[in-house]
């Protein structure tokens, strides 16, 4: 089974890392800033557009392109290679699409190509799901 989809949207740049600590009657509490609540809400409701009827079985490889835009690119795109890193920000997108049922778990994902960019004239998300059963 293969999935591709774009979802047109400005790409959070807060990332799952980003839990705070706080300390309640003398115990640690994590907890999310804003932020990142904000971000879990927005992929939220544009994967759950997405998702299939029946979570995914088996190995999955996943491909996202995460597309930043930059209107004064004298190219079509460009490799953006400032914050945050692509491995912090595939893990809340990861996170958000176990939730919305892409998979049971996302331990699935055996095989991921995870890109950012500066784009002249997209901003977004550009994600393929494929089993590889």
């Amino acid at each position: 089974m293969r999935n591709s989809f774009f979802i047109a949207m400005r790409v959070p740049t807060a990332t799952h890392q980003e839990h705070k600590v706080s300390v309640v009657h003398g115990k640690p509490r994590f907890y999310e800033p804003p932020e990142v609540k904000d971000a879990r809400q927005s992929y939220m409701a544009h994967l759950s557009k997405y998702a299939p009827r029946e979570p995914w079985q088996g190995p999955i490889r996943l491909e996202v392109k995460f597309l930043y835009r930059d209107e004064s690119l004298l190219t079509e795109w460009a490799w953006k290679t400032t914050k945050p890193d692509t491995d912090n920000m595939i893990k809340l997108l990861k996170d958000c699409m176990t939730r919305t049922g892409f998979w049971k778990d996302d331990c699935q994902v055996v095989s991921e190509q995870v890109e950012k960019f500066y784009s002249r004239d997209h901003e977004g998300v550009y994600i393929v799901v494929r089993t590889l059963a």
